[in-house]
């Protein structure tokens, strides 16, 4: 499931800023990332049946390379996806509304805080 309206599609921040916000929001990259592309993931489980989600925000590099301080990074479109082990992750769910309602929050906060 793909947020189209996040708001934050195409927007372009500084990558100290961005891996900051990103940070304080529990998103990591871990090893998602190469000279241009990065993907940051926050991941759901739900401890009542198991399920895991993975909330992703993909990235592009415009100006500069990646982890370097001043680059400009353009944000892409959130989405999220279910993990089913050991086959890997589907986007095409319908996504209980918990974790709906999650990501939507996730969205508003680096919204306001990457000042986009």
């Amino acid at each position: 499931m793909k947020f189209e309206e996040s708001g934050l599609n195409g927007k372009v921040v500084e990558f100290s800023l961005l891996e900051h916000v990103m940070e304080n929001h529990g998103m990591i990259r871990a090893g998602q990332w190469d000279y241009e592309r990065i993907t940051y993931d926050y991941k759901f489980e739900d401890m009542t049946n198991g399920d895991v989600y993975y909330f992703r925000f993909p990235c592009h590099v415009i100006e500069a390379e990646t982890e370097t301080p001043h680059a400009k990074v353009e944000l892409g479109t959130p989405y999220v996806g279910k993990h089913y082990y050991p086959h890997g992750v589907e986007y095409d769910e319908v996504f209980p509304k918990h974790v709906v309602n999650q990501c939507n929050k996730l969205i508003e906060a680096l919204h306001s805080e990457l000042h986009v």
